[in-house]
C-alpha cells in the first residue's frame, strides 16, 4: 500500500532560454553576489542576461553586476538571490537574443560592456 504522507507535489518552472543557439555556447558556474538582483515581488532576482564582472580564476568569490571594465559574461538563467549569494551559470561565449531579454537587463547592456564582451557574447535580435 502507497504511503501518502510520503508523497509530495512540487511546482517548477521551466527557466528563461536567452540564448538565439543553445549549442554554441559556453558557460561556467559561477557565485552570484546579492548585489546583482532586484526586487521583483517578494523575491530579489538577478535576471537572465544580467552582465557580470569577476574573476574567473577564483570562481569562489561573489560575481557583481558589470560595469563596463571588468565583464566577464551575462547570467545564463535567472538567480534567486533573496537569501544572499547564489549559484548561477555565466555565459562567457555564446549568442544572445535580445528578444529574450527583459528591457531593463538590455538598458544595462551598455555599448562598454558590449565592446567589453565583443568576441566572446554577441547581442543579436531574432527576427
Amino acid at each position: 500500500m502507497l504511503n501518502q504522507s510520503g508523497v509530495r507535489k512540487e511546482s517548477a518552472t521551466v527557466p528563461k532560454q536567452i540564448l538565439l543557439n543553445v549549442q554554441n555556447q559556453t558557460s561556467v558556474g559561477v557565485v552570484v553576489s546579492a548585489a546583482a538582483g532586484v526586487t521583483v515581488g517578494a523575491k530579489k532576482i538577478a535576471k537572465a542576461g544580467t552582465p557580470l564582472g569577476g574573476n574567473l580564476q577564483a570562481r569562489g568569490t561573489a560575481f557583481v553586476a558589470g560595469s563596463g571594465t571588468n565583464t566577464q559574461g551575462v547570467l545564463l538563467h535567472d538567480v534567486d538571490v533573496t537569501a544572499g549569494n547564489a549559484n548561477g551559470t555565466l555565459l562567457i561565449w555564446g549568442f544572445v537574443n535580445l528578444d529574450r531579454l527583459e528591457a531593463d537587463v538590455v538598458t544595462a547592456l551598455t555599448s562598454a560592456i558590449q565592446t567589453q564582451l565583443n568576441s566572446k557574447v554577441w547581442f543579436l535580435k531574432d527576427n
